[in-house]
């Protein structure tokens, strides 16, 4: 069969099912997806495209299929080292059987990789009962790293904007209505559809807003548990972005991350989810995501349920691979639906307040992960308005310049702003805050009041003597608090005491002589969280 025959084709898959028994003939393992072949040995893969025209993508010809292996190589070397290899051709030998590399004319192309281990997959980990909560911080913090590295500029914010977004979402619809009626009742699909579109026609403010932080980005666009690679030395290895279609790959970088949420999700883990969220955010500085996110995870959900459909259709799959696709289609459609509704429990605010080294980032910390939210303090919202890194000390005299009453306003007014957009996700916030004013406290209530959640003040104390002893450790080494010995003085000299708090609203703990876990339970208590 020469380039011309398979390019023009009658029959769709005939290709593909050849190349599927050469290679499987040579020994060699076979995964399917929609789109592609992918063929294993002990220590390579090989990547093979399907000769398909599927709308968004086509690549009926030899040289597209060609072309696509080339930005493929290019586009994961970004966030995976000695992993992407090189362009193999697969030629015929002089008995005409196919063969990866060798002379003579290319009769197809493949992306040779190194193969990573399977158990080091987070899929893998999952599945085995050991992805534990750290390895997903980790791998939050390295792909904040590389959404901050990723490309952006005028090309690629366009794909930020309503409209593009739009028009990816309708395709969706567009695309799968029939699949998706085989499973769900219309009622159902027209409410992943209503609450998906209805989202981007009351939301044109914040997707511009996104464009102009520089939130849009060239990134993954198929940021899954099962692209996502960490070995035993803690390195991460990221593969398999979306090559083929920049539209698929450019966009906001919660749209990315929000995909490993979705999946983590699917597969039964909502607390990893969340950790993963709050983790990114913390370390990207990007709490704004948790607008967004009850969005992208629904729309990510559906390109799944897509993606899964199209296979189970693909009457060149096997049987068995067919059906587990219809099975997960299913699974992910619901996912999409469940996405977009309210949560069912009110959210809590935890404002965790006190004086300069009285434990507050210690207790925020431990609610943080006992609750699996996110925290917003003051030292990196400080730091984040005044431009400079976390790290960088800002060492005023005490209430001036940086700590003065008007900057502080500033930053507490910031701490609302975003513990709001968290809460209005459905989900409960942290507040790491001295909270020394009555009015910042009595502004951190009203907005409770307004947004109909519960809130609690977490009260540090501890013993002057005990913080002296604290602030000199810290000066030993680095930290994002700016808070030391030359100013404690004045800050417990203005500190207003928490006394105009009802009980149901405030929790005083003793951060010295009393066991962490047993303060926790405490703040649960009240909170009514357990």
């Amino acid at each position: 069969m020469d380039a011309a025959d398979r390019d023009c084709q009658t029959e769709p898959g005939a290709w593909s099912r050849t190349l599927k028994e050469a290679l499987q003939a040579r020994g060699l393992e076979l995964r399917e997806t929609h789109i592609s072949l992918v063929f294993l040995d002990a220590d390579r893969v090989y990547k093979v495209r399907k000769a398909v025209d599927l709308g968004f993508l086509d690549f009926r010809t030899l040289q597209a299929r060609r072309d696509d292996c080339e930005r493929e190589l290019l586009l994961n070397r970004r966030f995976s080292s000695g992993v992407y290899l090189e362009l193999v051709p697969i030629t015929g030998d002089d008995d005409g059987r196919l063969q990866l590399g060798g002379a003579g004319e290319p009769l197809e192309w493949a992306v040779a990789m190194r193969r990573l281990p399977d158990g080091d997959s987070a899929l893998a980990r999952l599945e085995a009962g050991h992805l534990e909560r750290d390895d997903v911080v980790h791998l939050a913090d390295e792909i904040a790293a590389f959404h901050e590295r990723c490309e952006h500029g005028a090309h690629i914010d366009r794909f930020g904007s309503r409209e593009l977004i739009e028009q990816n979402v309708i395709e969706n619809f567009e695309q799968t209505r029939s699949q998706a009626l085989e499973v769900l009742s219309a009622q159902a699909l027209a409410e992943i559809e209503r609450f998906q579109r209805g989202f981007l026609a009351q939301h044109d403010a914040l997707l511009s807003r996104r464009i102009a932080q520089a939130r849009i980005r060239d990134g993954h666009g198929d940021l899954r548990l099962e692209h996502c690679y960490l070995d035993a030395d803690g390195s991460v290895q990221i593969i398999d972005c979306i090559e083929f279609n920049e539209r698929f790959r450019f966009g906001d970088v919660c749209a990315d991350i929000a995909f490993l949420s979705m999946d983590l999700r699917w597969h039964g883990r909502h607390d990893l989810a969340e950790t993963l969220l709050a983790s990114y955010a913390r370390q990207s500085g990007d709490y704004e995501l948790y607008a967004l996110v009850n969005f992208y995870e629904s729309y990510r959900a559906y390109v799944r349920a897509k993606v899964s459909s199209m296979l189970a259709d693909d009457a060149s799959a096997d049987e068995a691979v067919r059906a587990r696709a219809r099975r997960d289609a299913r699974k992910y459609y619901l996912l999409a639906e469940a996405s977009g509704r309210e949560s069912l429990e009110a959210p809590v605010i935890y404002a965790v307040g006190g004086w300069i080294a009285s434990g507050k980032s210690t207790l925020s910390e431990a609610l943080s992960e006992a609750l699996n939210a996110p925290i917003v303090d003051a030292d990196h919202t400080r730091k984040a308005l005044s431009q400079v890194a976390p790290e960088t000390p800002l060492h005023d005299a005490a209430f001036s310049d940086h700590y003065s009453d008007e900057t502080s306003d500033r930053v507490y007014a910031e701490l609302r702003r975003l513990a709001a957009g968290i809460v209005e996700s459905g989900r409960p916030v942290v507040v790491d805050a001295s909270f020394r004013s009555r009015r910042h406290r009595a502004a951190l209530r009203e907005l409770a009041a307004e947004l109909g959640c519960r809130l609690v003040f977490v009260e540090c104390k501890v013993a002057a003597e005990v913080c002296h002893q604290r602030l000199v450790e810290r000066a030993r080494g680095t930290s994002v608090s700016d808070g030391r010995l030359e100013i404690f003085d004045d800050f417990v000299a203005r500190f207003e005491p928490f006394d105009e708090l009802p009980p149901e609203q405030h929790c005083a703990i003793d951060t010295c002589t009393t066991d962490l876990q047993d303060n926790l339970a405490a703040v649960l208590a009240v909170a009514g969280a357990r």
